[in-house]
């Protein structure tokens, strides 16, 4: 499934590159993570040795650190400014932006309307030799939270928003037909139920992992360095389980659907490291500047909910 931070097909034009998901957690994530945990609101600058020193603290090394930096800054994710011999890097506005939305959709509420039984179906068809608009496409889907049921119907249970119609509207891509329907149950040994279009079998195994990994000893007594970094840990492998759920209505789900659970043990740690996380931080950055960094401040779920930066 396609991660927020996977927004080549978001930002079409190059303007801003995330890194993209890789397995378990690449230095470029996590700086990605650290900087947004504590500077999403303010754009704080950064000390070029802070950010280094934090990254080392989370096990990355100083080289692979300053790598991450150099690869982020060409990837416009973060921009740096050097006043005397000392370096700093903060959020590009861009990724401020698409940070703040992605935050707030990572974090948001598991609610919504009754489901009226009806699923959205697009059907697309594309040349054989335009892969590359093909798997454009798929990723365009896959972001508005479609899933192929067969190669060229994708699927979804919720109506049609107006932002995935204005979306779509702009895919000049192909052919391209949208439907409302409701599917009907054929008592044949062959068949395709719309579920089987999503993994669920895979999805209850991340949340039953991240709730293993995080259940047994919430880190209430966790200090400095190590606050940090089990908050940004929790976040950035957080941050993937929402994007690989695809919020069917719970009677598609099965029983004891996870996402609750997980949601809220995610909320304990996140919120419960913030306040001493946050001074670790900024403990860090005023070792490598003249004074205090004031602009250094740690969000809660909360705040990522109600959209935070925008």
């Amino acid at each position: 499934m396609t991660s927020p931070y996977d927004i080549d097909e978001i930002f079409p034009d190059g303007s801003v590159r995330l890194p993209r998901r890789q397995s378990g957690n690449s230095p470029q994530g996590l700086a990605v993570t650290l900087m947004a945990d504590y500077t999403l609101r303010t754009r704080e600058w950064l000390p070029t040795a802070a950010i280094v020193a934090l990254l080392t603290e989370s096990g990355v090394s100083p080289a692979g650190a300053r790598t991450a930096i150099s690869r982020l800054a060409r990837r416009g994710v973060i921009e740096g400014r050097r006043r005397g011999r000392r370096s700093s890097y903060r959020l590009t506005a861009a990724a401020a932006t698409f940070l703040a939305i992605g935050g707030s959709a990572i974090v948001g509420a598991a609610g919504g309307p009754t489901w009226d039984g009806q699923w959205t179906l697009i059907a697309f068809s594309l040349p054989q030799e335009e892969a590359g608009l093909r798997r454009g496409l798929r990723d365009q889907l896959r972001w508005m939270g479609y899933a192929p049921l067969y190669d060229g119907l994708w699927i979804s249970p919720h109506d049609l928003s107006e932002k995935t119609r204005a979306r779509l509207a702009e895919l000049t891509l192909g052919t391209l037909t949208v439907f409302r329907a409701r599917h009907v149950e054929l008592d044949a040994a062959i068949r395709r139920n719309p579920l089987d279009a999503w993994d669920t079998v895979l999805i209850t195994g991340r949340y039953e992992s991240f709730i293993r990994r995080w259940r047994p000893a919430l880190p209430w007594t966790l200090t400095g360095a190590e606050a940090v970094r089990a908050r940004t840990e929790v976040m950035d492998t957080y941050r993937r389980l929402p994007i690989l759920d695809p919020h069917l209505p719970i009677e598609l789900l099965p029983r004891g659907w996870l996402r609750e659970p997980a949601r809220e043990l995610f909320t304990s740690v996140y919120d419960g490291l913030a306040d001493v996380a946050e001074e670790h931080v900024r403990t860090v950055a005023s070792r490598h500047t003249d004074g205090r960094v004031d602009g250094i401040r740690a969000h809660t779920v909360a705040d990522l909910a109600a959209g935070l930066g925008r």
